[in-house]
C-alpha cells in the first residue's frame, strides 16, 4: 500500500513539474508582483486544460503526501530499533601475564 502511493505520489510530482514547466508565462514574471493587478489575479480567464490538469495534479500529489505521512508514522520502524536487534561478538579475554 506504502508503495503504491508511493509510486503515484513519484509520477504525480514529475507530471505536475513537466506541466507546469509547459505553461506560457502569463502574469509578466516579477513585473506584475511589484504593483500591477493583472489579469490572472483576478480570475478572469477561462481556465485552459493545462491549468485544469495542473490544479488536479497539485490536489492528488497535496492528498498522496498526507497519506505517506500518514502511514509512514504508523510504520514505527527505526533505525535504532534494528540496531539493537543485531548481535554482537563477546570480547575473549586475553589471560595478564602474556
Amino acid at each position: 500500500m506504502f508503495n503504491l502511493i508511493l509510486g503515484i505520489h513519484i509520477i504525480a510530482s514529475i507530471l505536475l513539474i513537466l506541466i507546469i514547466l509547459m505553461q506560457s508565462a502569463k502574469g509578466g514574471g516579477l513585473g506584475g508582483a511589484f504593483g500591477g493587478i493583472t489579469e490572472t489575479t483576478l480570475g478572469t480567464r477561462a481556465g485552459t486544460f493545462l491549468t485544469r490538469l495542473t490544479t488536479t495534479l497539485a490536489i492528488l500529489f497535496m492528498i498522496t503526501s498526507l497519506t505517506l505521512v500518514v502511514l509512514s508514522s504508523k510504520r514505527r520502524v527505526s533505525v535504532m530499533e534494528e540496531e539493537a536487534a543485531v548481535e554482537t561478538i563477546p570480547e575473549q579475554k586475553v589471560p595478564e601475564g602474556e
